[in-house]
């Protein structure tokens, strides 16, 4: 051969197939050889079955043309194929690329060499080395390897230590000891006391986790002395986040043992450059430096500079929130706070409010440059600092903002709405824009009334990048001009605001360029979908494909009608789950794995809104799945839907070797049943055994789940692995979720510290033990288990220190609440003196507030009832405290109230009455209404919010889509002739949110057409008490928009028996449905490349 193809050759493989009495065309051979190529995607198994059949020039072929070459089409002869978008595809699939990572650990080190293999290997490694990375398989890993190979390899797996489960790190740990003690024997470490040696230590980099702690104590003090002073020594030990105290310990013990005396200040820094401090070579080993005695200030200071990297620890933040302290003690001996402010490094996170309060606005002021570099502030923390900040700086203005870094959140609403247009201008244009989502709404609003209010607001809307341009009201982008496609593509848009634009920019743009913008498909209307031509559309589905997650579910039901409509052969496979329930009939055979494998990387809610429609969609995935989950083929097949499998499916249906890949993904579900958790403990139990057996990394790979155990397990577990608990514990949401796993982490803390002291100030505390800082932060959540009469008696600092995570715990009942705020006023004195600060503070503590404390409070400004009213739990008394006290000592009235204090205000709003409410200016309400749409007030406040939206927007019978989107759940105020009055196509544009505020009585008269039209969403939510009102052929309507039945044109009627058959993948040539295409004809005949 000559290794070109040829019409000689191509004559020649015809003559092979003729002479196998295979009579078939050149063109027909080309379908062949595509049709082969498909099908293999679809059939991972059976690639990989062909792979192996290989013989190795084949293979080194396979392995070039798909790794190495750089042609976009393979020409034979006369015939074409599209290689660089066959390749895509190969990459793209989970499955095929589980295939070429086996193939290659089976095949490439025998056919290649080492260093093309392990190229090869971190290539498919990186698209999911979770599920290919199984302990099972490192045994597989090459047992010898040429030096370069090796290191190369230990990188890769260094790069996707995060990306693989507890189990896998410690399987490759082994692997790499085992290459790495081979070296040592045959060289000048023979007599070493260790294996471990400075070079290997640095190839194990993050591994050295893995090390047992006497082999640490054994390593020879000269190569500890070498390794540390490696230039990149550091990078390895700052990305050991997973080690625990007692290594780092010994690690450190080993280092002072080899010659570096770390409490004395004069090695502390190198020789030439006094500013790179010795401590910044260990890493996060300095998490742990616990030898304090005799310590100077000077080296306290530069161990909490060090320090600042510590919070990228798994665990242990109690431990390092301690040493931080100690150390804070030692750096302040002889110094006022004010001193040494700004050497704190982030150690000042764990300064009280009382210490923060005490600091001068000079010294925030020189401190500044490490302050806005700091993460971690608590809310009560940033506004005192601002405040102290901006009391020196005396006249806010951009220059100041900028300077701020992080503090920015602290600036009052008030003061950005003082400051000056221009100045405001040149914040949103994006200098600190990682600071700028952090601000509330209530302060985005100040910043953006001010610019509106100044007329410079056109100039500056085309800079306003991200999420903050989600708050620019409707309004507000009706009254600017000069808009263009381009300037869309930095930022988010709500779905009204993109419904509005892209009627607007439409006129002077191309689809296409307003559709490359990415957020403005959520401004595409189904009316915009079906007046598309049949190439158009086509040639654009790719945007509404890339941007699936922009859309709404009425969206995708749309553009699944359409493309039924243009091209039902081609369309795809997951489309075809929104569509009413009979056209799953057309999901069989070869269609069966290309529909759930586009279903497993969609949402499936956003799919399938309605439970009955979801329930049949996984019905058909079970069918295609032949009844089981084999193997990690099928795990990788399914991908998100895993999620969604009903429980008796995954008891009697899942294999265990697929739970074992399976793990993972399911740590990933959001919203795993009850049930569907119960049957995923019973396949665990099945598979790793008794928890009392358990390692250390079966307990990290069971992560989440281990809040299943019994009591009696999880003490076990707790027992054995107590700081792993801790890291699971924190991990998991509410009480209501794992009231037994939090109890058993709180007993475990309890019992470790068992501090008996008690708060001598009070006779009742005696024998009582009060909580510490210590036991607070580890516990989080679990702080729910402290008695009322244990909060009492906490020390007056303690709670000081820890009031914001205490005012986190969402399972504190109202006996504690009471606790805890008597506790404040006990620390913080009488209610009149609290600060803004102090409100802020609280949490949820906040919520055992009586309508006469509240009332008692200084609540003037509007970030402290922004803050306020996140908490859901107010009764209507206690948020008409707070608007009276908002009210009077504000000195304003509703009628003076801007559009940032309706912002801020929040739910408290659902205690205005229909005066107050119809007194609001219309200016303010309109730039706040959206914000307003998202609150869940009462009928009768909606009502009247609805006036006043119509005081705005004109009457309710004018409204459009994009007025709907906006105004949110107020059109649950809507009366029965406004309801009735709109068009049947406005009844998707309705919130989801607003359809449950509908009351009852006054949506069972919407007509049938309306109800059918609501869309899939929509339909979903609507409510048991709805459904009972309506009559059967409203309910017939309803079960129509559930289904995603077609019915805005005159096709409803046809539904799916009229439509031809799906198009299946044409089927392969006989010769080909045994051994492969790639071996009777690619990679037998050498292509060029």
């Amino acid at each position: 051969s000559s290794n070109v193809w040829t019409a000689d050759m191509l004559t020649k493989v015809m003559a092979y197939f003729h002479a196998q009495e295979v009579m078939f065309t050149l063109s027909s051979l080309q379908m062949s050889i595509k049709s082969y190529l498909k099908n293999l995607l679809y059939q991972p198994r059976q690639l990989l079955s062909e792979f192996q059949q290989l013989d190795q020039q084949q293979f080194q072929t396979a392995m070039k043309y798909l790794f190495n070459s750089r042609k976009d089409r393979l020409e034979m002869g006369n015939i074409s194929l599209d290689w660089d978008k066959t390749r895509e595809r190969i990459f793209q699939s989970p499955g095929v690329n589980r295939t070429l990572f086996l193939v290659t650990l089976d095949k490439c080190f025998l056919a290649l060499s080492a260093l093309d293999c392990v190229d090869i290997l971190s290539q498919v490694l990186r698209v999911s080395a979770v599920n290919y990375l199984q302990p099972d398989v490192i045994g597989s890993l090459p047992k010898v390897l040429q030096e370069d190979a090796f290191r190369n390899l230990s990188t890769v797996f260094k790069d996707l230590y995060d990306k693989t489960s507890a189990k896998t790190q410690r399987a490759l740990y082994g692997w790499m000891k085992q290459i790495l003690q081979k070296s040592c024997n045959m060289s000048e470490f023979k007599e070493s006391t260790s294996w471990v040696s400075a070079e290997n230590l640095w190839i194990l980099g993050r591994y050295m986790v893995h090390l047992p702690l006497e082999e640490i104590l054994k390593i020879s003090l000269n190569e500890i002395r070498l390794f540390i002073s490696y230039d990149n020594a550091t990078k390895q030990l700052d990305t050991v986040y997973g080690i625990t105290p007692e290594l780092a310990q010994a690690f450190l013990e080993r280092i002072n043992s080899s010659g570096f005396e770390m409490r004395n200040t004069s090695t502390i820094y190198r020789q030439d450059f006094f500013s790179f401090s010795f401590m910044a070579l260990l890493g996060l080993l300095v998490c742990f430096y616990d030898d304090t005695e005799q310590m100077d200030a000077a080296v306290a200071r530069a161990l909490l500079h060090q320090m600042i990297k510590c919070n990228q620890l798994r665990g242990f933040q109690a431990e390092v929130q301690k040493l931080k302290s100690q150390l804070l003690n030692i750096a302040m001996q002889n110094q006022t706070l004010n001193d040494i402010l700004g050497s704190l490094s982030d150690a000042v996170v764990g300064l009280t409010s009382s210490q923060l309060e005490s600091l001068s606005p000079d010294a925030v002021h020189n401190a500044i440059a490490t302050l806005n570099q700091v993460s971690g502030w608590a809310k009560s923390q940033v506004m005192i600092l601002s405040s102290k900040y901006l009391s020196y700086e005396k006249v806010l203005s951009f220059y100041t903002v900028s300077q701020m870094g992080a503090l920015v959140t602290g600036i009052s609403t008030q003061s950005f709405y003082s400051m000056n247009p221009k100045d405001l201008s040149q914040i949103i244009q994006g200098t600190t824009p990682q600071y700028l989502s952090d601000l509330s709404p209530a302060q985005q609003q100040g910043i953006l009334r001010k610019i509106a209010a100044s007329g410079d607001f056109s100039s500056s809307v085309k800079d306003i990048q991200g999420a903050f341009f989600k708050e620019i009201s409707l309004s507000d982008l009706w009254k600017q001009t000069g808009y263009n496609s381009s300037m869309m593509k930095e930022k988010e848009l709500r779905r009204s605001q993109a419904l509005c634009l892209y009627e607007l920019l439409s006129k002077k743009y191309y689809p296409v360029d307003l559709l490359s913008t990415g957020q403005l498909v959520k401004g595409v209307t189904c009316q915009l979908i079906e007046s598309m031509g049949t190439d158009f559309f086509l040639n654009i589905f790719k945007f509404f494909e890339k941007n699936l997650h922009l859309l709404s579910p009425y969206q995708v039901n749309c553009l699944a009608w359409k493309f039924w409509k243009v091209s039902n052969a081609s369309i795809p496979p997951f489309l075809l789950s929104v569509l009413p329930i009979e056209y799953l009939e057309y999901v069989s055979g070869p269609l069966c794995v290309p529909f759930i494998e586009s279903l497993g990387k969609t949402e499936m809610d956003l799919l399938n809104p309605s439970l009955h429609k979801k329930n049949a969609v996984l019905q058909k995935v079970q069918e295609c799945l032949n009844g089981s989950i084999a193997d990690e083929y099928d795990v990788d097949l399914l991908g998100n839907l895993i999620c969604h499998l009903p429980p008796a499916f995954l008891r009697g249906r899942m294999s265990l070797k697929a739970m074992a890949t399976a793990l993972h993904q399911f740590k990933l579900c959001q919203q795993l049943s009850h049930e569907q958790k119960t049957e995923i403990k019973y396949k665990l139990l099945e598979l790793y055994g008794s928890p009392n057996n358990w390692t250390a990394e079966t307990t990290l790979d069971v992560g989440p789940f281990i809040a299943l155990m019994s009591k009696g397990e999880l003490n076990v577990l707790a027992e054995k692995f107590p700081d792993i608990i801790l890291q699971i514990a924190k991990t998991i949401g509410p009480i209501s979720s794992a009231e037994e796993l939090l109890s058993t982490v709180f007993e475990s803390v309890s019992n470790a510290t068992a501090n008996m002291e008690s708060s001598l100030s009070r006779p009742d505390c005696l024998g009582t033990r009060a909580p510490s800082s210590d036991e607070i932060i580890k516990l989080a959540e679990a702080n729910v288990f402290w008695s009322v009469q244990e909060l009492k008696c906490m020390d007056a600092g303690t709670f000081d220190k820890n009031v914001e995570l205490l005012g986190t715990v969402s399972g504190f009942n109202s006996s504690q609440l009471i606790a805890l705020k008597e506790k404040a006023k006990q620390v913080w004195g009488s209610l009149p003196d609290w600060k803004s600060y102090h409100i802020v503070s609280l949490g949820r503590i906040a919520l055992a507030l009586t309508e006469r404390e509240i009332e008692e409070l200084d609540l003037h400004s509007i970030d402290t009832i922004s803050v306020l009213s996140q908490q859901t739990e107010w009764t209507l008394t206690q948020a008409r405290s707070i608007l009276q006290g908002f009210l009077e000592d504000s000195g304003q009235t509703i009628s003076t109230l801007k559009s940032f204090d309706l912002v801020g205000l929040g739910a408290i709003l659902c205690a205005l009455n229909s005066t107050e409410i119809m007194s609001i200016r219309t200016a303010e309400f309109s730039a706040a209404v959206a914000r307003i749409g998202l609150l869940f007030c009462s009928t009768p406040v909606l009502r009247q919010f609805k006036k006043m939206t119509e005081s705005v927007f004109s009457t309710a019978t004018s409204w459009n889509g994009s007025i709907l989107q906006e105004i949110g759940t107020i059109a649950g105020g809507l009366n029965e002739d406004e309801l009735k009055a709109f068009d049947k196509n406005l009844m998707p544009y309705f919130q989801p949110i607003a359809i449950r505020r509908i009351p009852p009585e006054i949506f069972q008269t919407l007509s049938p057409e309306q109800i059918a039209n609501l869309g899939p969403e929509n339909a979903a939510m609507v409510t048991r008490l709805q459904r009972e009102h309506l009559n059967a052929s409203q309910l017939q309507s309803l079960q129509l928009a559930l289904d995603g039945a077609r019915t805005s044109t005159p096709e409803t009627q046809t539904g799916a028996s009229t439509t031809q058959a799906v198009q299946t993948p044409a089927p392969s040539a006989p010769c080909l449905s045994g051994s492969g295409i790639w071996l009777c004809a690619v990679f037998t005949l050498h292509l060029p490349f």
